[in-house]
């Protein structure tokens, strides 16, 4: 139970003390500032505690934003102010020293809340101040400014505001006005009816992977149910974001499972498909695995790009030509949409998928999404990689770590690095150009028939890349080559095997693979860190992998490098799941910090 220290005797007719019981406060009434503060240490540190004036006029939902968002352990509305378990410390040094500057004379409690807030941002310490817009909330001085007010209240749909902050401020055009319109209001129907965000997440997979089993039967009645379910889980997939905005219910868990999910609800489609054509007689699981290493691909290049511009503080980090005209082409409408839409979110994305599987065959379902994805790869690659080069700030030791983290190198690039003498000269300086050397010698030996070569070499390369920082300008894409690098060798040496069950062996170890680094994203998105030393080196790293897999396909015969792929699958899967499993809901338990990641634009 939350309390609420309300200052002062609240005014004829207010609705205050109501509102707070409504949030799920236990409201106590302070009459002076000492009595405030001998309130304030009677509730336990690990309840949210709030001050509020008895004088507040203005929407419940301000007070909502204002007093119980989980992710800010200090913030703020004009008339009340509440503190997190993280920021109770805080909160009583300033109630400390406010009633010690009125000496031996009770401070009086009117305006108590704001001058708190007001000493907390001297502190130095964060104080969240919720945008309010349209939103009422104020400490009416009289009786007129209190009738104004009232009517400022009343002129504004409290519910409607609410409703419509629900939605997520940038998103792809068909969930902007093909989903959104109604699915805000899937998300209040689950509000009322106490339902959480996570249970909503966990309907959107469960719808999808019916969608998948639908897709998996492989007759025209299976591929048009498929496709209306993964609207459906669509549907559920955006109310589940909205429903955490609408009531506030945000979380650490709840972000790692709303992202998590639409990865496996995605993949599991493909899979779906891919089952489906070949009851049909047609072989697609290598255009199925093309997609999921494209897409994969694409998401490490926006998490690789975004990681390496973290923290800048650099006031021209954002002025170059490109950026300009990216700001330009924003302020005229309809080129938003397109550029949007140019992009492929995954609203386009599952939407066109949906409608291709139920009207054409899984074919021509992955032929038209390999097209769309590798447009779209190449329009957001080289955007990103003019940004880059005519940026100007310098990459932060964090930033560089980042990379280094998602890079994902095992203990035999470890060694290598280790060994390179520090005053060794090479013509390729650069750890990108290192890292592309790499892959080319590793591409000639997948070419030519001796992998194992190749790979000997790429995982030298691999380990001279991260020899030293990933500072680069254009350093950002050593995780996405080394991504593809890895997830391409697979799917050759699979497709080469030309044996039932090595492609689909070849897709659940990419997707094993693949879950361990959107795992890694993850964490360090919530300043978590990277995975723990003992999993990477127990994975063998991205290079220790590629190097195995190319071991086997030597020594093995077509059916038995099946069967050591699936091994393979099987044993990351469960290493990965394990230690991802336990890690989130550990850090749920012990109270970790709520957040709620927007993730891919819908």
């Amino acid at each position: 139970m939350s309390t609420a220290i309300l200052t002062g005797q609240p005014v004829p007719g207010s609705s205050i003390e109501g509102d707070l019981r409504s949030l799920g406060f236990d409201v106590r009434v302070a009459s002076d500032g000492t009595d405030a503060e001998t309130l304030l240490a009677q509730v336990p540190g690990d309840q949210r505690v709030a001050i509020v004036d008895a004088r507040f006029v203005g929407h419940l939902h301000a007070l909502r934003l204002g007093l119980t968002d989980p992710r800010f352990p200090l913030a703020a509305v004009p008339g009340a102010m509440t503190a997190r378990p993280a920021g109770r410390q805080a909160l009583t040094r300033a109630m400390a020293r406010e009633n010690s500057a009125g000496g031996s004379t009770a401070v009086a409690v009117a305006g108590l809340a704001d001058r708190i807030s007001e000493a907390l941002d001297a502190d130095g310490s964060e104080v969240h101040r919720p945008v309010l817009g349209t939103l009422v909330a104020a400490v009416p001085e009289d009786p007129q400014t209190r009738n104004e007010a009232r009517q400022a209240v009343a002129a504004v749909d409290d519910e409607a505001v609410r409703l419509k902050s629900a939605v997520k401020a940038r998103d792809g055009f068909f969930t902007t006005f093909c989903i959104s319109p109604y699915s805000r209001y899937v998300a209040r129907w689950c509000a009322r009816r106490g339902l959480t965000p996570n249970q909503v997440t966990t309907a959107s997979l469960l719808t999808a992977l019916i969608a998948a089993s639908c897709a998996a039967t492989g007759t025209r009645g299976g591929f048009v149910a498929a496709g209306v379910l993964l609207i459906a889980s669509f549907v559920l997939d955006c109310a589940d974001g909205q429903l955490a905005r609408y009531s506030l219910q945000y979380s650490t868990l709840g972000a790692w499972l709303d992202a998590t999910f639409d990865r496996a609800k995605e993949y599991a489609y493909y899979a779906g498909l891919a089952l489906g054509a070949a009851r049909g007689g047609d072989d697609v699981w290598a255009l199925a695995l093309g997609a999921m290493i494209l897409q994969t691909c694409r998401h490490v290049v926006d998490f690789s790009f975004n990681e390496a511009n973290a923290g800048d503080t650099d006031a021209t980090a954002n002025t170059s030509p490109t950026a300009a005209l990216s700001d330009k082409l924003d302020s005229v409408g309809w080129t938003v949409w397109v550029r949007r839409m140019i992009v492929l979110p995954i609203g386009e994305r599952w939407a066109m998928i949906a409608v291709l599987t139920a009207v054409t065959t899984p074919r021509i379902t992955f032929y038209v999404l390999l097209a769309g994805c590798a447009l779209a790869a190449t329009y957001t690659t080289a955007g990103r990689v003019l940004r880059s080069v005519t940026r100007t700030a310098r990459r932060t030791d964090r930033a560089a770590q980042a990379l280094a983290d998602l890079a994902d190198n095992g203990p035999i690039a470890d060694l290598v690095a280790r060994l390179r003498e520090p005053n060794t000269r090479w013509y390729l300086s650069s750890p990108l150009l290192r890292a592309l050397a790499g892959v080319v010698i590793l591409a000639c030996g997948l070419y030519s028939g001796v992998p194992f070569v190749g790979a000997a070499f790429y995982v030298v390369f691999a380990g001279l890349a991260l020899s030293q920082p990933l500072k680069g300008p254009l350093d950002w894409l050593v995780p996405p080559l080394f991504r593809a690098a890895e997830y391409v060798t697979v799917l050759v040496l699979a497709a080469r095997a030309e044996v039932n069950g090595a492609l689909p062996a070849a897709f659940g170890l990419v997707a094993a693979v693949a879950y361990h680094h959107y795992d890694t994203v993850y964490r360090i998105r919530g300043n978590a860190g990277a995975p723990p030393v003992w999993l990477v080196r127990a994975l063998g790293g991205q290079e220790g992998r590629t190097l195995l897999v190319t071991v086997l396909a030597a020594v093995l015969t077509a059916s038995q490098f099946q069967v050591a792929l699936t091994v393979l699958a099987v044993v990351v899967a469960l290493l990965v799941l394990t230690e991802s499993i336990r890690f989130w809901v550990a850090s749920h338990l012990r109270g970790a910090p709520a957040v709620h990641d927007e993730g891919e634009p819908a």
